[in-house]
């Protein structure tokens, strides 16, 4: 019988990570460069490895190849095939990240064989005077990008939004984007790795040397007519469920639980929580999984009914 999933966390040092998936999050790492955390992957070469109950040590792959359609639910199965469909991070950024974008559906599967990378932000915390960067700050054309990059001016042009916990944004493919230093968030996206960086403020590594950039093939996967819709507007007075983002890779609500929480799951897929405040435990007919902040459950599309309890807690909701 399924039960309710945790996976070991993937630790991923970046030249911009810090230490906070350790100090706030808990994760198990001592490095002063820890800048991603992937709570759940079925990305080629980084796929998550169950860390709970008695499929403890089985990937991610094998229970996909075993158990399909009770994991994803039928209409996913029939859209993603033996592939998990999500890829779920925290992500620390001591310093900025790059200035990058991402390409869509088509265009990911004719260069890389992959998956797009629609994905969404939701902040966990953030230091004062902390930033993203989305979107432009003006109308853009392609000509006024190109004359911007060319004169090593970008950052004049981008839109830098100051930040605090509980901001949430919806990343399109297309729209260019950076996590701000000191930022610590959650990251729901499509499964796929595929980043077009094309600025990263001048900075080297150890040995002197840049990092790549990849402005030729962007511009292609470039969206410049896309709105300023980015920045999720909710109410954060609810006391229940609120829907955050819903889109047709997946749908976040954000949950707020105090007591009891009877859960019943009519959407025909798994359902992944991630705790960003509290702790709770999950009920599935008598058998009790505990989740603490920074933590992810991957709950089997066949698993109905459930029950939360906690004291206080605030969930991450995600299904497709």
């Amino acid at each position: 019988m399924l039960y309710p999933f945790k996976f070991e966390p993937i630790i991923k040092d970046k030249i911009w990570g810090g230490q906070k998936l350790q100090q706030v999050l808990n994760k198990p790492t001592s490095s002063s460069e820890a800048g991603e955390s992937w709570e759940l992957s079925d990305v080629e070469g980084d796929t998550s490895v169950v860390s709970n109950g008695a499929m403890a040590g089985t990937s991610l792959k094998s229970l996909m190849e075993l158990h399909t359609t009770d994991i994803l639910g039928h209409k996913n199965f029939k859209q993603f095939g033996t592939k998990f469909p999500l890829l779920i991070k925290f992500i620390d950024a001591k310093a900025d990240l790059s200035v990058q974008l991402h390409p869509n559906d088509a265009l990911a599967k004719e260069r890389h064989n992959s998956f797009g990378k629609t994905e969404m932000w939701y902040v966990v915390q953030a230091d004062s005077d902390s930033n993203l960067i989305v979107g432009f700050n003006q109308p853009m054309t392609k000509k006024l990008y190109l004359k911007h990059l060319e004169a090593k001016t970008l950052e004049s042009i981008l839109n830098f939004d100051k930040v605090e916990a509980g901001d949430t944004y919806f990343i399109e493919v297309g729209r260019i984007h950076a996590i701000g230093a000191g930022v610590l968030l959650a990251e729901i996206q499509q499964t796929s790795d595929i980043t077009y960086r094309v600025y990263d403020w001048g900075r080297v590594d150890s040995e002197g040397n840049h990092r790549e950039l990849h402005n030729d093939i962007a511009l292609e996967a470039f969206d410049f007519d896309m709105p300023d819709n980015f920045r999720v507007n909710y109410s954060r007075d609810s006391k229940d469920s609120t829907q955050l983002v819903s889109c047709p890779y997946f749908t976040t609500n954000v949950v707020e639980v105090n007591t009891l929480l009877s859960v019943e799951n009519n959407h025909d897929s798994f359902m992944i929580y991630m705790c960003v405040e509290g702790s709770a435990t999950f009920d599935v007919h008598g058998d009790l999984t505990e989740l603490s902040k920074g933590q992810t459950v991957l709950i089997p599309a066949s698993l109905k009914r459930f029950s939360i309890s906690t004291n206080h807690a605030k969930l991450l909701e995600v299904y497709i």
